[in-house]
């Protein structure tokens, strides 16, 4: 028989049981928080028309999976969570009740060059309010964002919060027309990387003068309290229309004041530029700086998206977690007591005691354990505990016989070897205790 050869395509993973329980982990964690904000989950079509998909990708359009379906229609795969989003609210607008808070994780695809940390297929976190144009919407945002990072122990984690406006009336302060304000966020956005000096070459060499530069780069790389940074930009951007920036940052400020987030998970950063084309409004970015991993999240409002199907505006902000950036580290530091295997208990067989350990079996997955009944009772005892150890099953359970007269287990700890007698009817009581302590 000929044999085929096994292969994936690149840029494109299988996950293995170790890899999937890490990231059920996160996913439910992520979940809670978002539930426990009041957002609903949805979920969309893989594919979408490609009339749906393009018009706000902008460099993404040419990286999306598309083609032609078997009705010779053109589609594509989804390459965000975002435009999906405004589709599914343009046509379930009769339905939904505004402000609409809704969650969605979920895998897209995107046909990049495959690298380390870059793959074609991934998956995005996304949780956004729609229908509301209050600030008090946009701190929910950044609440439930550090709320969500803080439950997989990124908790050194600071939202960095800026205005496009804000960046809009920087441009006209170094006499950049309006249309032309992104090569002021490119510039501004490599700060990190060449350092002031290097932004401030760049903003000259696209025509700005050496003076109006350096304004802007006085502006943002300044240091200081919320306020003192609002205070000195309202005074500063005198003239150019940017007041109205400055105040919905002090409303945004307020509100993030007012429900609770803590001081130290956010800062007001004037130089916060990634992503601008995309949003309309104020922009955030979370950052890990311990361990030291970058940008892990981006949210933002983009009160002009959904107004592309219905044909008005409706105001929407939201955030996107870089959920595989988030597994990496989380992964890597080891910042999550994941469980070893789905199988709490692997319980051992004998063909004369099947009956009695099938009931049992099914007793405690009743209590809520997750037990895995061998397959091997023809075997010896040691192999088939050696088979549980192989596949990282924590306990075993040995019920023979001689166990059956007596309405007593042995319940074998695999990884130390410890072992004792417990009697049937606390035998589900005994096995949850030893995985929650397994846990804490």
């Amino acid at each position: 028989m000929n044999s085929r050869k096994p292969q994936i395509l690149k840029g494109f993973r299988d996950y293995t049981s170790d890899q999937m329980l890490l990231r059920q982990e996160v996913i439910s964690r992520f979940r809670q928080v978002f539930e426990r904000h009041g957002y609903e989950p949805v979920d969309t079509p893989a594919i979408e028309y490609m009339e749906t998909l393009t018009g706000k990708a902008g460099e993404n359009e040419k990286l999306m999976y598309r083609f032609l379906d078997h009705g010779e229609r053109e589609v594509g795969l989804r390459y965000d969570l975002t435009v999906p989003l405004a589709r599914y609210v343009t046509m379930h607008q009769n339905d939904i009740v505004l402000p609409f808070k809704r969650y969605h994780i979920g895998p897209v695809w995107r046909a990049e060059k495959p690298q380390r940390g870059r793959f074609r297929e991934f998956w995005q976190c996304d949780a956004d309010i729609i229908g509301s144009s209050s600030m008090l919407a946009d701190a929910e945002s950044i609440s439930v964002l550090v709320d969500a990072l803080h439950a997989v122990n990124l908790r050194s984690a600071v939202v960095a919060i800026n205005h496009r406006k804000l960046l809009e009336a920087l441009g006209r302060l170094a006499g950049v027309p309006d249309d032309q304000a992104p090569t002021i966020f490119r510039a501004i956005d490599k700060l990190g990387k060449i350092g002031p000096d290097g932004v401030r070459r760049e903003l000259v060499s696209v025509g700005i003068g050496e003076e109006p530069a350096s304004q802007v780069l006085e502006l943002v790389t300044m240091q200081g309290t919320p306020d003192e940074l609002l205070d000195e930009a309202e005074r500063r951007l005198e003239g150019v229309e940017g007041g109205a920036a400055v105040q919905e940052l002090r409303e945004l400020v307020d509100y993030i004041e007012s429900l609770g987030v803590v001081r130290s998970a956010w800062k007001i950063d004037l130089s916060l530029a990634r992503g601008i084309d995309y949003y309309t409004g104020p922009v955030y970015e979370a950052i890990v700086e311990e361990p030291k991993v970058g940008s892990v999240a981006g949210a933002g409002r983009y009160d002009g998206l959904i107004g592309q199907f219905l044909g008005r505006d409706i105001p929407a902000t939201g955030m996107s977690l870089g959920f595989e950036r988030i597994i990496e580290v989380v992964g890597e530091f080891d910042l999550l007591a994941t469980r070893s295997s789905v199988p709490d208990v692997f319980l051992v067989g004998f063909p004369d005691t099947l009956a009695d350990t099938a009931h049992i079996a099914r007793q405690l997955r009743a209590e809520g354990v997750n037990v895995d009944q061998s397959m091997l009772q023809n075997r010896h005892v040691g192999e088939q505990l050696k088979y549980a150890t192989r596949r990282n099953i924590p306990l075993a359970v040995v019920i023979g016989t001689s166990e059956i007269e007596r309405q007593v287990a042995t319940v074998r700890d695999l990884r130390s070897g410890d072992q004792r007698e417990v009697n049937l009817t606390l035998l589900g009581e005994t096995i949850l205790h030893a995985m929650t302590e397994r846990t804490s």
